[in-house]
């Protein structure tokens, strides 16, 4: 062991040797308290200090945390005796770590920041753990006797701290990027578990025996030509579901062509039950390159029609307006209709449920996209035309 206090330089090969010394005994540490503790253990050693102990910044209680230490305030094993937190600008360790300069302090009996941890010592050197204008912490030792540090001292530490901070900033990088990856590996998990639960509601065995029966019994009753639109129409839906099962986002364009397609097939299957139209508050040419995420818009015009279908109140209307901005895609949906009274209008439990459904949908998406989805409902009441409805304002990101 090299003796700092009988001789006070070192020459460069020595000097060199423990950088080399602590340089290899990093490898393959890959936890920042493997990394404090062998500094502590296998390098502060080195020097022939009797008292270290070396601090971790932590940024939510803005405070110093002593992480490991050599001499009294490590006894036995891996373990700090008595740990104690200095708030970030207390004490000559704390306004170290606040200015990111190394400090020497010869006498620390003139010096009014200092604070005394386990005994009083009269020197005392701290140096910053930083690199690449990042504190990270403390390396602060003390002795009995005045003028014990030098500035050989504080180049050797300063050299050890950098190494420190690097391996340090290593492992933290390293560390983020693993759980951005896990983080990217459940959000996808979850985004496709989402997807087959939508997928699963739009091929539900009611809607698709349904559609197969009404084929059957158009063509049973002759009626070929809308049997064949009907199937015609029902087969592009489900490519269109298939094909998109996979995709997050979805053209626009492609997104209205399938809602068209889809309030056909239920306006004839449910013999003009409603009317509908789609319309744009600008030219068409606008949405051209529009994309929105997949799904949000099937599955809240799957429960619209879920409503109307089942109430069978008189002159149902849906009438759709887009509107493409450069961030987001408005959705304005009336639906109207005429109803006697307005106590005559149900809402089954299949129907509650289903808008539960759509609203999950919804968060589930925020939550794992990071999108702004939102979606308003304001009743329509004319109770002197008997006209009630819904006005639906959905906003949708523009994914361009």
């Amino acid at each position: 062991m090299i003796n700092l206090k009988k001789h006070l330089s070192l020459n460069q090969d020595q000097f060199e040797d423990i950088l080399v010394y602590f340089s290899k005994s990093l490898l393959g540490k890959k936890d920042e308290e493997a990394i404090l503790w062998d500094l502590a253990k296998n390098c502060i050693s080195k020097l022939g200090f009797i008292d270290c102990v070396i601090y971790l910044i932590d940024q939510k209680s803005k405070s110093l945390i002593q992480k490991a230490a050599y001499g009294p305030k490590n006894p036995k094993d891996y373990l700090v005796y008595n740990p104690v937190e200095i708030k970030l600008g207390e004490g000559i360790t704390g306004s170290v770590a606040i200015s990111g300069k190394a400090e020497i302090i010869h006498d620390t009996s003139k010096d009014p920041r200092y604070l005394v941890d386990d005994e009083i010592r009269l020197s005392e050197i701290a140096v910053p753990i930083a690199t690449d204008n990042v504190i990270y912490g403390v390396i602060d030792c003390e002795h009995p006797d005045k003028g014990f540090f030098t500035n050989q001292h504080l180049k050797m530490l300063s050299a050890i701290a950098s190494i420190c901070a690097i391996k340090i900033k290593s492992v933290r990088d390293t560390n983020a990027l693993l759980e951005e990856q896990q983080n990217l590996l459940q959000l996808k998990e979850e985004m496709l578990d989402l997807k087959l639960r939508v997928f699963k509601s739009q091929m539900n065995p009611h809607f698709v025996f349904n559609a197969l029966n009404a084929i059957q019994y158009f063509i049973v009753s002759e009626n070929k030509k809308i049997a064949l639109r009907y199937l015609s129409v029902f087969s592009k839906l489900i490519r269109f579901y298939l094909v998109h099962l996979e995709k997050e986002t979805v053209d626009l364009t492609e997104e209205i062509t399938m809602l068209n397609w889809y309030l056909k097939l239920q306006k004839l299957r449910y013999n003009n039950t409603f009317d509908y139209s789609i319309s744009f508050n600008q030219k068409p040419s606008k949405h051209l390159k529009a994309k929105i995420p997949s799904f949000v818009l099937q599955t809240l015009f799957e429960n619209l029609i879920e409503h109307a279908v089942h109430n069978q109140h008189k002159n149902q209307t849906i009438n759709i307006i887009f509107e493409i901005n450069p961030h987001n895609i408005i959705v304005n949906i009336d639906y109207n209709y005429i109803s006697e009274s307005i106590d005559k209008i149900r809402y089954t439990p299949e129907y509650r449920k289903q808008i539960v459904q759509c609203l999950d949908l919804i968060r589930s998406v925020n939550r794992i996209k990071k999108y702004k989805i939102k979606k308003k409902v304001t009743p329509i009441l004319n109770t002197k035309k008997n006209i009630f409805g819904n006005k639906i304002t959905l906003t949708l990101p523009n994914i361009e």
